[in-house]
């Protein structure tokens, strides 16, 4: 879609930088938005923008919930992305984009022909490649202001809370139940916002799981699925837009929980049929008898068997 012709001369929306343009009118400060929430970033790890970066920023800028300050916010964030495969992806590449400081990519896995129909972080010259290398060299070359950390490890109960600590907030680009549940339980207990995501053939699903302000990933799914009753991606296949839908509204979430202001997804899951071309939104409610977030939480997630 073009730029609109009121934002390409100079009045409102003009480049500070472009020739004749007069700058950018001050923005409106947008109102309060129901159900806010602050952000994830402290005050002390704020520092004003270079020109250089609110030049690069500047459409960021102009949208009033985020402004000069949140996108200072952004460039503070610490965003960790574990797994490099089709939601990781996009989440990745919009979340660079955005000027995310530092970002982390876990992914124990090599780029395979079959992913390249939708995890656009590789290219056909990467098969074989570790995605950690492939999504590092692409998220630089995309913007090399920001600092990614290739993590090519296999999470596991024992080294899930070292990994995950130290993050602001977690996306969860994973594939398969058993990690799903040690994300969920690992965010959970260390107090890390976790942005969940899952595809599968035409449909998908985006929440975010605080166990401050709502329910955990158990809440919504207290035990995995028995064997063969959730298929993966792998048997039944998925849409190849799918996850770049689904992991654009990831970054979304995880973009909302880092300035503040916003209204994310906390308590509920938006569940789209791509196909169909509808959306629903799904209520979660904490459950008081989580054997994660509850009254009486259970073991620690290096415990955990599930």
């Amino acid at each position: 879609m073009s730029e609109p012709a009121a934002g390409a001369g100079t009045g409102a929306g003009a480049d500070p930088d472009r020739p004749g343009g007069r700058g950018p009118r001050r923005p409106r400060a947008a109102g309060p938005t129901p159900g806010a929430g602050p952000g994830v970033i402290p005050d002390e790890r704020h520092r004003p923008l270079t020109p250089a970066e609110r030049r690069r920023y500047h459409r960021n800028i102009l949208v009033p919930q985020v402004g000069a300050a949140g996108q200072e916010r952004i460039r503070a964030a610490r965003v960790l992305v574990v797994g490099a495969g089709g939601l990781g992806s996009s989440a990745a590449l919009h979340l660079a984009a955005a000027g995310v400081g530092r970002l982390g990519i876990v992914d124990p896995d090599a780029v395979e022909t079959s992913n390249l129909q939708r995890q656009i972080l590789h290219r056909t010259a990467d098969v074989g490649r570790a995605k950690t290398d492939s999504a590092r060299e692409t998220l630089t070359a995309l913007n090399p202001d920001v600092e990614v950390l290739a993590l090519p490890l296999r999470l596991t109960g024992a080294n899930a809370p070292q990994v995950l600590r130290g993050w602001d907030v977690v996306v969860d680009g994973t594939d398969n139940f058993p990690t799903r549940y040690l994300l969920g339980d690992a965010c959970a207990l260390l107090g890390v916002p976790l942005v969940h995501g899952a595809v599968l053939r035409t449909h998908g699903q985006v929440a975010v799981f605080d166990a401050a302000r709502g329910p955990c990933y158990r809440c919504l799914h207290p035990d995995p699925p028995s064997p063969g009753r959730a298929p993966s991606c792998a048997e039944v296949g998925v849409l190849g837009v799918l996850p770049g839908i689904i992991g654009s509204m990831q970054a979304a979430e995880a973009l909302k929980l880092v300035i503040g202001g916003a209204r994310p997804l906390i308590g509920r899951v938006l569940v789209l049929d791509v196909w169909g071309g509808a959306v629903t939104e799904l209520p979660v409610r904490k459950n008081p008898a989580c054997p994660t977030c509850g009254a009486r939480p259970g073991p620690d997630p290096a415990d955990r068997t599930d």
